[in-house]
């Protein structure tokens, strides 16, 4: 051990949405330094590796220096985390399981042997390492977590610090189910109350998305309004894929009990069961009811489709898409489509423009060029994302696993988009949201200054470099 090699992490210990400045310091100048990040994710094993070069004072920032080889090649202290991929195979995910426990990352810097400046006679042995430890936190200090099991709910509570009312948020999960846990803690930590809602594959409910009544959610929007106080009267509403969909379904169902609508990779129809289809009744089964019938969906007899990729159908063409066949039968179309603009809050849409699970960015141009046709005069924001694909999830998990096998049905499939796309994309949309939710609340609730709650549209700002081919709506 040379004890001038050190590694320096700040901070080491914080929240897992926070960026974390990583250096190694006291290395052989012109030298190779080998960085390696291990981390234990439920039954899993995942890492990742990356080599650097030693500037001249002995150092490397990996904010700024670029790796010259490994699992990714771009400066970001954080890829050392987003780059992981899994060295185990016991089928678990990469996904937080346990929100009250620590992930705990052990990072490794080893100089190279036999690297060096070629204009000095000092080499690296390759005993030269140094350690260091980093926890991410899903629980902020003071955010509690309660169990929701009531009006026929399952669900989690996170709320935050303080003594409210607090800006607060229903969030759903997409097509395979359960109760997202890990995006509402860091919301809370956001000063968020966080509502994370299940509505199939969680114990007391269906394991599947077929017939999922609306009548469901409406009691979960009473409920929040009624036991949860949020601030400006009404929680915002957000979900993620098919949570998506019923985004924007239940905001054009239920627009006085909402204040703000925030999709995640949505689609603008409603569709059938698709690949969390009942298997009795298969993908062009239903996915939604109210009063007991089923909600029209875009999979029902629909004169332009004659295959369907959920049972592992290979397409008929390289070109085939189920969602743009299925546009063929307009008059199916028109009847589907999600009315959004029967809501006159703001509207938030996260999408990749890489989405290769179904087309999330045409999606959401469709649902807020509607918004803007009918005369929308709330914020409407647009966060397309052109690296990204449709695993746009919370900042600094992996983000290499772009092929999956849907957890429902087994088939496999493409979420698209490239490790770094989607990692920027978790990443900055988690960010923005954040910050639209509080600015929503904040204005409905009159503690905005007139201009900026005023029926003027705010419309989102676009950063040529992060957002190449979008355009401001």
């Amino acid at each position: 051990m040379n004890a001038q090699l050190a590694l320096h992490v700040s901070p080491e210990s914080g929240l897992l949405s926070a960026r974390r400045l990583i250096r190694v310091t006291g290395a052989i100048p012109g030298s190779l330094v080998s960085l390696r990040a291990e981390t234990v994710r439920g039954v899993e094993r995942w890492a990742a590796e990356a080599t650097f070069l030693v500037d001249a004072q002995g150092t490397v920032d990996l904010d700024t220096a670029a790796p010259v080889s490994g699992d990714y090649r771009v400066p970001d202290a954080m890829g050392l985390f987003w780059a992981q991929a899994r060295e185990t195979s016991h089928g678990g995910s990469s996904e937080p399981e346990d929100v009250t426990a620590p992930i705990l990352t052990r990072l490794t810097a080893r100089l190279v042997a036999g690297t060096g400046s070629y204009f000095s006679d000092t080499a690296a042995s390759g005993d030269e390492t140094a350690e260091a430890t980093v926890e991410q936190h899903l629980l902020a200090p003071g955010v509690t977590r309660t169990e929701v099991r009531a009006d026929g709910l399952v669900g989690t509570l996170f709320r935050p610090t303080g003594a409210g009312p607090f800006p607060t948020i229903i969030v759903m999960n997409g097509s395979g189910g359960g109760i997202n846990e890990a995006r509402a803690a860091l919301y809370a930590a956001e000063g968020i109350q966080a509502f994370a809602l299940g509505y199939f594959r969680v114990p007391g409910l269906s394991h599947y998305i077929s017939h999922t009544p609306l009548e469901y959610f409406e009691r979960a929007l009473a409920y929040t309004a009624r036991e949860l106080a949020p601030l400006g009267g009404a929680p915002v509403v957000s979900g993620q894929s098919r949570g998506g969909e019923l985004t924007l379904l239940l905001a054009s169902r239920f627009p006085e009990r909402i204040l703000a609508a925030v999709a995640f990779v949505p689609g603008a129809f409603v569709f059938g069961a698709q690949g969390a289809a009942d298997p009795s009744e298969g993908w062009s089964g239903p996915t939604w009811t109210e009063n007991d019938a089923p909600l029209p969906h875009l999979w029902r007899e629909n004169a332009g489709v004659t295959w369907h990729p959920w049972g592992g159908d290979v397409p008929p063409t390289r070109a085939s898409d189920i969602y743009v066949d299925g546009l063929r039968d307009r008059q199916l179309a028109r009847q589907t489509r999600i009315p959004i603009e029967k809501f006159r809050g703001p509207v938030l849409c996260v999408s990749g423009l890489d989405d290769r699970a179904w087309p999330s960015s045409f999606a959401s141009q469709l649902a807020l060029d509607a918004l803007a046709h009918s005369g929308h005069r709330a914020e409407r924001l647009h966060l397309d994302y052109a690296d990204a694909g449709h695993g746009i999830t919370i900042p600094h998990l992996p983000a290499t696993e772009i092929a999956r096998r849907h957890p429902v049905s087994g088939v496999s499939y493409s979420n698209g988009g490239t490790p770094h796309g989607n990692a920027h994309a978790s990443a900055d949309s988690f960010a923005r949201v954040c910050e639209f939710v509080h600015r929503s609340a904040r204005a409905a609730a009159g503690h905005l200054p007139e201009a900026a709650s005023s029926a003027a549209p705010v419309l989102g700002t676009r950063d040529p470099e992060v957002f190449p081919n979008t355009k401001e709506i």
